[in-house]
């Protein structure tokens, strides 16, 4: 039998604690940074174009044919919003689907490269821009 209180339960944990030998990260080494998500680095773009017009929610939103609190809530990076809400965001604030997402492409870029130091390189013959539909 176990040696247990007959009323506590044994908690096994779901990752390896730091404790255990062979887990731990060397001294030498820093947490390596996670990368934004798509939608913080669209809704940035968003939010960003949006005061630069002096526009509020509402306005944009309007144009949009969207509701304010969603909007909000794309702009915060709370919601991943649809190829059309994108779209219609975009052009409401007179911007293309295009170069809303160029701009958050741009935007992960220059992010990950603070990160990582240096510049990455693309072998692709697209140079990193993500083609929609």
């Amino acid at each position: 039998m176990t040696n247990q209180a007959p009323n506590q339960a044994r908690v096994i944990p779901l990752r390896p604690s730091a404790e255990r030998p062979g887990t731990a990260r060397p001294a030498d080494r820093p947490p390596a940074p996670r990368e934004p998500l798509w939608r913080h680095l669209v809704g940035d773009v968003l939010r960003r174009e949006r005061q630069a017009q002096e526009r509020t929610l509402q306005d944009v939103a309007d144009a949009a044919r969207i509701s304010m609190p969603y909007l909000s809530e794309v702009e915060r990076g709370r919601k991943e919003a649809s190829s059309e809400v994108l779209a219609a965001a975009a052009h409401a604030l007179g911007l293309g689907l295009g170069d809303l997402l160029a701009r958050a492409q741009g935007e992960l870029v220059r992010v990950t490269s603070r990160h990582t130091g240096a510049h990455r390189t693309t072998t692709s013959s697209y140079d990193g821009l993500c083609l929609a539909a």
